[in-house]
């Protein structure tokens, strides 16, 4: 009995943890999406003709208005994790959305395994909460059901300063968070035009040293530059260098991010595509889902899953 809660908590946990790894690939936008498309454009996009820093101001604001975009690319944090992800997220109002993630190596993975799991999970994210489901082996040790949900506030109160880091990870998970990093780098430059998938694209790099960042060389008004700061250093991030491809539409294509941060140098890649796609917004039925706090109430139940 022991040892089957154990496994139920190991699985509960290993997929919370799992999914705060949206954090590390959603910061962009981006693709032939055709919302706040600008007919007086030239073919290579009209960010070409002004600076770097009003062009990202322009993509930062098509950025949000866009709400809704596909995603698809790969994250590797150190030896904790390598994955890839599709599906379509939304930021109209903190993040949404429905992601097919798949761990390929990792710690994460290892221990998504070991908890029942075969690496892969589907989650839906919302508003105030986000699900989880790693199909019927996972099922085997909640009842039955395939579904744990998680609060956010729920995890921010078990975990303390680590469950606050989770919960403001995913909540800040949007489109925009890519180009905010650019453009808090301060040395933010147009690198030159290039194809993304067949996209005619303009080229943007920048590198975050968030040891420097101050409002004197960043281009985020002081509120801004803050919360940029202390997400940054929640996530253990010291150094940061973003490189983002923008089409035609101010929208982006493409975003890679490496850098360190406490877990072990992190690279990750994601492509955008199909702006203002419809975004999953049912959720999971309630005979399918099992709560993680309840999961915590079982007898001999641990945090750590170790009873």
């Amino acid at each position: 009995m022991r040892t089957s809660t154990a496994r139920r908590m190991g699985t509960a946990l290993a997929a919370a943890a799992a999914l705060t790894s949206i954090a590390a690939c959603s910061g962009s936008d981006g693709s032939d999406g055709s919302k706040g498309a600008d007919g007086g454009k030239d073919k290579a996009g009209a960010v070409s003709k002004v600076s770097p820093v009003a062009a990202l101001k322009q993509v930062r604001q098509k950025t949000g208005g866009a709400q809704s975009a596909k995603v698809e690319g790969t994250t590797e944090i150190g030896s904790v994790m390598s994955m890839k992800q599709s599906g379509a997220i939304g930021w109209a109002d903190g993040l949404s959305g429905e992601l097919a993630i798949t761990y390929t190596g990792g710690t994460m993975g290892d221990a998504l395994k070991q908890a029942g799991g075969d690496g892969t999970v589907t989650a839906r994210y919302f508003k105030d909460e986000y699900y989880a489901n790693m199909g019927d082996a996972m099922a085997a040790n909640t009842g039955g059901k395939h579904w744990i949900r998680y609060s956010y506030q729920d995890l921010a109160e078990l975990g303390g300063a680590s469950g606050d880091v989770m919960k403001d990870q995913i909540q800040n998970s949007t489109p925009e968070q890519g180009v905010k990093a650019l453009l808090a780098s301060g040395d933010v430059k147009k690198v030159g035009q290039e194809d993304v998938r067949g996209v005619p694209a303009t080229h943007y790099s920048g590198t975050v040293d968030v040891a420097d960042l101050t409002a004197k060389n960043s281009n985020l008004d002081a509120k801004q530059l803050a919360a940029f700061k202390e997400q940054l250093a929640l996530a253990g991030v010291t150094t940061q260098t973003v490189d983002i491809w923008v089409d035609k539409n101010d929208l982006l294509v493409k975003k890679t991010e490496r850098g360190e941060m406490k877990t072990g140098a992190f690279n990750s890649t994601l492509f955008y595509s199909d702006y203002g796609t419809e975004v999953p917004s049912e959720k999971p039925s309630a005979s399918d889902t099992v709560d993680f706090k309840e999961m915590l109430k079982q007898p001999g139940a641990t945090p750590g899953g170790t009873s």
